[in-house]
């Protein structure tokens, strides 16, 4: 059994991890002018942590957000910078940082969210390669405003504190006679979170490097809504690929988890994956692999991360990934030969999460795009657990996928379960499965290179009945 850092383990051939969904923030403490009264407001790190409860026939979930919250005399700050673009949809079982910023010192009960200009996006399995389809989203009520059972209590030193969202897409979005009327009425769980606490952990975020200090053993990175963050690196520091930190440049892509560090809001990274070298990425969903058997030449990519946005790439829409055989494979948080054995040019499949990397001049047209790094990323399936499955001698059990990834995945999947794997909402081993329906497992879809079976190594298993 192969072990990595932190007690991560490779079940029977294979790997595991996990993901559960995040929008963050945070900054170091400051002073800031008030123009209005010549005074000065002393703030502190915050952040903002948002997860999801997926809806088995949406892919995607595309809106502005704009958070603030209020202090009990009534102050509002804002928690986001504007109103960043993020697709809840795409927050399935991940965890990934948003936004950083600082706000005045104080105790916050109560949090306003808005929402505007929203999309539905939806697959249509019509035709042999499934296309992307949109609707206009109808919010019908923009602001919802929620009372924190525990506060955000904003310090000038300490630990940053923020808060923990959770989007309810199957409260939220209507439906009526099994179709999607493009009504969402936004329902969220709010809770106050200090960084350690779990909900708060950055499992993974994607930017681009600014520069680099090997001294300092930092790096600064700019995410997609342009804002700059510092990432510290540390002898414990784990490097997908074979990569080290001397393979940085201002032209990588790097995939980072971590949490916000104690003492300044930095990012602290116990793991890096370099996804691209040439200043071009693009991640989401496998939906169609051409040949489905052996070596292939081409898959489809449903595009849900993008960097730059200025490429013949669109996010919600399929790209066409051309293969010449070349390209660097790689499986985050897994390393050494075994990630190159299970995960190459024919362990590709419909449903796998990845990412892609490689020159802008590649990617002009999403017809044809070449790549020189392809990652395989966690992600969550929905699915039916099958009765009688559950085999504590091989930690297993089998169900059938649900949802845009059932479309894709149409047979049972054998789910193995990490050596770490955390069961939640209501869940606590193994043995509880026998008697639960529906379930998410977060973690790595793979094909068994010994008799080409599709599999998930799962990481986290939630209750979604």
């Amino acid at each position: 059994m192969l072990i990595s850092k932190s007690g991560r383990h490779v079940l029977p051939s294979l790997v595991a991890l996990t993901i559960a969904t995040l929008l963050a923030a945070g900054c170091g403490s400051s002073y800031t002018s008030n123009p209005n009264n010549n005074t000065h407001t002393v703030t502190g790190s915050s952040f903002v942590v948002g997860t999801d409860a997926p809806m088995a026939s949406v892919i995607s979930f595309n809106v502005q957000i704009s958070i603030t919250a209020t202090d009990a005399n009534g102050n509002a700050v804002q928690l986001t910078s504007g109103s960043p673009a993020v697709d809840f949809a795409r927050f399935n079982g991940l965890q990934t940082l948003i936004d950083m910023n600082d706000v005045p010192v104080g105790t916050y009960s109560s949090v306003a969210i808005t929402l505007s200009n929203g999309t539905i996006g939806y697959l249509d399995t019509g035709t042999a390669e499934p296309t992307i389809k949109s609707i206009a989203a109808n919010i019908t009520n923009p602001t919802v405003t929620y009372t924190l059972t525990k506060p955000m209590i904003v310090a000038q030193t300490g630990a940053p504190v923020g808060l923990h969202m959770d989007f309810n897409l199957r409260k939220s979005i209507g439906v009526s006679g099994g179709q999607i009327t493009g009504d969402v009425n936004p329902t969220f769980t709010v809770n106050g979170v200090n960084n350690n606490d779990k909900g708060a952990y950055i499992d993974e975020f994607d930017a681009a490097v600014v520069n680099t200090d090997a001294g300092k053993q930092t790096i600064t990175i700019q995410g997609p809504h342009g804002r700059q963050f510092t990432v510290n690196v540390t002898g414990t520091t784990e490097w997908d690929g074979g990569d080290t930190f001397s393979d940085l440049s201002s032209s990588s892509i790097i995939q980072v988890s971590g949490f916000l560090d104690r003492a300044d809001a930095t990012i602290d990274a116990d793991e890096i994956a370099i996804l691209s070298q040439s200043g071009f990425y693009a991640s989401g969903q496998v939906t169609y692999v051409n040949p489905a058997s052996g070596p292939a030449s081409s898959f489809d990519l449903y595009v849900r991360g993008l960097l730059p946005t200025t490429t013949g790439l669109t996010l919600g829409q399929l790209a066409t990934i051309d293969l010449s055989g070349s390209e660097k494979y790689s499986i985050y948080w897994m390393h050494g030969p075994l990630a190159q054995f299970v995960f190459n040019q024919s362990g590709l499949l419909p449903g796998q999460h990845i990412s892609v990397g490689g020159p802008a001049s590649g990617a002009t047209s999403a017809s044809a795009v070449t790549v020189k790094r392809v990652v395989l990323r966690h992600w969550g399936f929905n699915g039916t657990v099958v009765p009688g499955s559950v085999n504590s001698s091989t930690d297993s059990f089998q169900m059938q996928v649900n949802g845009f990834a059932g479309l894709l995945i149409p047979q049972i999947v054998t789910v193995y379960i990490a050596d770490n794997c955390e069961f939640r909402d209501g869940l606590t081993q193994l043995y509880d499965i026998s008697a639960a329906t529906n379930v998410r497992v977060v973690g790595l879809l793979l094909k068994n290179p010994t008799n080409g079976n599709t599999v998930l190594i799962g990481h986290y298993v939630d209750d979604l009945n």
